[in-house]
């Protein structure tokens, strides 16, 4: 089932230079809350900047999500405490609120109001506003409150340039490419080992179950919050992620090319439930930008995503058809309610080695057989990852093998990998990070998910969400900045708001003109 990389292993060791400079970037969202831990009715602080056009602080879905963005960088640490420095300015400037700690929102009742995001009266701004108004017309607002890190990964372009000896591609490009896509295809059989060590959804507000709860028994605790005894993830099941199923769009990551064109297809393709909505009301107000299966490329939500940074006036896919892919974005981890930053060290360091053991190993092209397995193996991780002796299928003959079977193959490649990035960086970090995960494994009341549920069942997700947002809104407005002085943020802030005025005053097309451009 998982190939044989020993001589793979053996040539990194042999050049493991070919590792150094790999780059990462954080995009964690969290809810703004009051202090009783209801939904904040303000809008985004002017405070903290635009959210339009702030380089590093913005919005989601709604008024209140919040969304810190970090510039990429090589360095760990750095990337931390610059997200750090923006968790402390933005705290310093909402005394009166804090920040939900969780990825599933604390529903206080099921009739409240949740103003979507605003960015402004330029085109631009009204695209982003109309582009969640979609959202909530097509999938529900309060689904997309549910909150999450994204973590952007990137290997060197010298370590793909040479670690193939044989390179049957025509250019660099289509290797590089190809390397992903291979990554992204592994991400999916293997994946699942995320939300099984890091998945902090175990339970959810019985605001957001439907069928489901037909199909599994969940249980429920004196605040209404429902839960089930070995879950993982609920924020990646079927009750956290409203979208079309990708299996719908044939989109299968075999291939850049046939990646682009289904993706385009979803983007022209009217949906038949979409054009139901309209897309105006009877007063001409926009419901969406449009009434395809897609609005835009965005709205395709799947675990691991190709990326690439755009020009200006580019699409994604112009991007990615032009350049190839650039780098991959992780979207399987739950916000880290242990960490004030929702993620910390030791998950990036894991996330690491697992990355670089996907691109390793070769991974045969998925078909709509394969895919329909590898979907089976995240639901049961989802649903029932710390069930006592949990198996998942490893072929298409319905074969087994238990969690620990798979991790022991795993962890023990990983741990070579871990050798050589220590190596680089002539510390014990990588190995340190393995040895402690692979204990969650033979001990799942180590995982994120058993720490939760034990503080949700015992405490409630209201007593412990404020504890934890109280306590870690503290901390922020007592540290001191690191890389980002007050000046550097305050600055920023100004800036942001200038270059939104400045965007609204050029805007010389009307907003139906604009769209169609685009």
């Amino acid at each position: 089932m998982i190939q044989d990389i020993s001589k793979k292993i053996a040539w990194l060791k042999a050049h493991p230079k070919m590792l150094e400079g790999i780059f990462r970037g954080i995009e964690r969202e969290t809810l703004r809350i009051q202090k009783n831990g209801d939904f904040s009715k303000t809008t985004h602080p002017y405070s903290i900047g635009s959210s339009l056009t702030h380089k590093w602080i913005t919005t989601d879905f709604s008024e209140n999500l919040l969304e810190f963005v970090t510039p990429t960088s090589d360095n760990i640490d750095y990337l931390l405490s610059f997200l750090k420095d923006l968790h402390c300015f933005t705290a310093s400037n909402i005394q009166n609120e804090r920040m939900w700690p969780f990825s599933i929102p604390y529903c206080f009742h099921d009739k409240m109001s949740i103003p979507i995001a605003q960015y402004g009266s330029s085109n631009a701004g009204k695209m982003k506003t109309i582009y969640r108004t979609g959202l909530k017309n097509r999938y529900g607002d309060l689904i997309n409150t549910i909150s999450g890190v994204h973590y952007n990964f990137s290997l060197p372009v010298s370590f793909w340039k040479n670690w193939k000896e044989n390179n049957k591609q025509e250019n660099d490009t289509d290797q590089i490419s190809s390397g992903y896509l291979n990554l992204i295809r592994n991400y999916y059989r293997f994946g699942w080992i995320i939300p099984y060590l890091f998945g902090s959804s175990p339970a959810i507000s019985s605001y957001f179950l439907k069928n489901t709860q037909k199909k599994y028994k969940f249980k429920k605790n004196k605040e209404n919050i429902f839960y089930l005894p070995w879950s993982t993830s609920l924020r990646l099941s079927d009750i956290g992620y409203a979208n079309t199923n990708i299996l719908d769009l044939n989109i299968m990551f075999n291939n850049l090319h046939e990646y682009l064109d289904s993706l385009k297809n979803a983007l022209e393709t009217p949906s038949k439930k979409f054009v139901n909505i309209g897309l105006k009301d009877i007063n001409g107000h926009f419901q969406q930008l449009n009434t395809n299966i897609l609005q835009i490329e965005n709205e395709l939500y799947t675990q691991i995503r190709p990326k690439r940074k755009t020009k200006n006036g580019e699409s994604l896919i112009e991007a990615l058809k032009n350049r190839g892919i650039e780098y991959v974005e992780i979207r399987s981890l739950d916000i880290n309610p242990f960490s004030p930053l929702g993620i910390n060290k030791n998950q990036i360091l894991l996330l690491d080695l697992f990355l670089i053991w996907c691109a390793l190993i070769e991974s045969p092209k998925i078909d709509k057989t394969n895919f329909l397995l590898i979907t089976k193996n995240w639901e049961k991780i989802i649903y029932e990852g710390r069930k006592p002796n949990q198996k998942i299928y490893t072929n298409n003959q319905n074969e087994t093998k238990t969690l620990i079977e798979i991790s022991e193959i795993i962890f023990k490649d990983l741990n070579q990998i871990a050798l050589i990035l220590d190596f680089n960086s002539k510390d014990i970090l990588y190995q340190t990070a393995c040895r402690k995960t692979k204990l969650f494994f033979q001990n799942p009341e180590l995982t994120y998910s058993a720490q939760c549920l034990k503080l949700l069942i015992e405490k409630g997700i209201k007593k412990t969400g404020l504890y934890l947002s109280n306590k870690y809104h503290k901390k922020f407005i007592n540290s001191n900045y690191l890389n980002l002085n007050k000046d550097i943020l305050e600055q920023e802030t100004i800036r942001s708001h200038q270059q939104q005025i400045q965007i609204e005053k050029e805007d010389i097309l009307s907003f139906e003109e604009y769209i169609q451009k685009k």
